[in-house]
């Protein structure tokens, strides 16, 4: 049996109109969803409710993007990604618009909750980035994936001044309404990634494994468990400042106006690194790449809490993070891919992913309940910094090469 690749795209060139489209798909889908901080006080001091509910709301959301990822990454790499895109933004909007018009904490977590948090998950980074996989040469792949990635950062850049004075104009109901029809957008945008697991360069041998056989490859493998493991630290890190930096910056008594230019920076700059990982991660060890990344962001971390924190250090705090911020995800997806190869991309990718948001669960869950119950974010922000050595440990003995199968098994790249 031959293990040559199947490839239905011409050359080594990058598919640009592919890679245009899902970078704007990248960017409207995460640009929402990382604006969700704005929202809290206004919504809280509307409705009455406390900050455990508004974060057990974004743990949900973030929870269900995690359930989601495999989920729908398994079908897109079946049925293709136009598909799995366009049910994505159908869900994306209903629950922006039902939390637009919440009158309890349980329409709250079903629409802002539930809903955005499976919209999120099949138009995400794994159901983008393995359309950009399999119609990219190995070699382009961590460029490819830092592009994309650096795209939903620009979303980030772009939605939190636009979140925040749409919010002042209009309230943020109305502002929750508007990005709902944003999100219709998409299925259009959609378009050019038609195809699945079979349509772009990979190997005879992966179209013939199993999705079964691709789990089972998976979890005996110490790299990709590690992988998985470590990943988790990065949604607890920023799953937390997404959802509580606007109000902590509020209650260290720093004007509002800079909880909006710290995000604003952060996704600025998350632009630069992401792009920067991919370069980065094309030419030297992604796993120790990683390790720096985490150990980075602990130091970061405690020197903004043991310094003197003014309208500077805020402004410090979020260019740095932001170089840090997403730069996990083109070298994490890379490791997936040069691992196993691109037939099951979409799925173990997001169960990669799916570790990501357990920890964006309780990053958000954890940054409310613990604030309401001890008046201060520091215990969170502490834990975050632990675990990014648990994760810089976790990174560093992980092997960056393809796992090892009999030869009639053998991808060929």
């Amino acid at each position: 049996m031959t293990a040559a690749a199947v490839d239905t795209r011409s050359g080594s060139k990058i598919p640009w109109l592919i890679i245009i489209c899902g970078c704007l798909i990248a960017a409207l889908t995460f640009g929402p969803r990382s604006a969700m901080g704005f929202f809290q006080l206004p919504m809280l001091a509307e409705k009455g409710w406390d900050r455990t509910t508004f974060g057990l709301a974004m743990a949900i959301q973030n929870l269900c993007w995690g359930l989601g990822q495999p989920i729908f990454g398994a079908i897109a790499d079946r049925f293709g990604s136009w598909r799995v895109l366009t049910l994505g933004a159908v869900l994306y909007a209903l629950g922006l618009y039902l939390m637009a018009h919440a009158d309890s904490a349980g329409m709250l977590h079903l629409g802002g909750g539930v809903l955005v948090g499976l919209g999120v998950a099949a138009g995400s980074f794994s159901i983008v980035l393995a359309a950009f996989a399999r119609n990219t040469n190995p070699q382009n792949r961590s460029i490819v994936f830092g592009i994309g990635t650096a795209a939903g950062s620009a979303g980030m850049f772009i939605f939190a001044p636009i979140s925040q004075g749409l919010i002042d104009a209009y309230g943020w109901s109305d502002t929750l309404v508007y990005m709902s029809i944003a999100m219709l957008v998409i299925p259009v945008l959609a378009i050019p990634l038609v195809g699945n697991s079979r349509s772009g360069k990979v190997s005879q041998a992966e179209i013939e494994q199993t999705l079964g056989q691709a789990l089972s490859e998976a979890f005996g493998h110490r790299s990709y468990l590690l992988l998985v493991s470590g990943f988790f630290v990065c949604g607890f890190q920023v799953a937390f400042i997404t959802a509580h930096f606007p109000a902590y910056i509020r209650d260290i008594g720093i004007d509002a106006r800079y909880a909006v230019i710290a995000l604003a920076l952060i996704g600025f700059f998350n632009v630069i690194g992401s792009l920067a990982s991919g370069v980065i991660g094309q030419k030297y060890s992604k796993p120790h790449f990683l390790a720096w990344i985490y150990l980075a962001r602990s130091a970061l971390v405690t020197a903004f809490l043991l310094l003197p924190q003014t309208p500077t250090s805020v402004v410090v705090f979020a260019i740095i993070m932001g170089l840090l911020w997403l730069s996990t995800v083109p070298p994490t997806n890379g490791l997936v891919a040069i691992m196993f190869g691109t037939r099951h991309l979409g799925m173990l990718g997001g169960i990669v992913f799916f570790s990501h948001q357990i920890g964006s669960f309780l990053g958000v869950w954890l940054g409310g309940y613990l604030y309401d119950h001890f008046g201060s974010y520091d215990p969170v922000w502490w834990l975050g910094v632990i675990l990014g050595l648990f994760a810089a440990a976790v990174h560093w003995p992980i092997k960056e090469r393809p796992v090892a199968r009999p030869a009639v098994l053998a991808p060929a790249e």
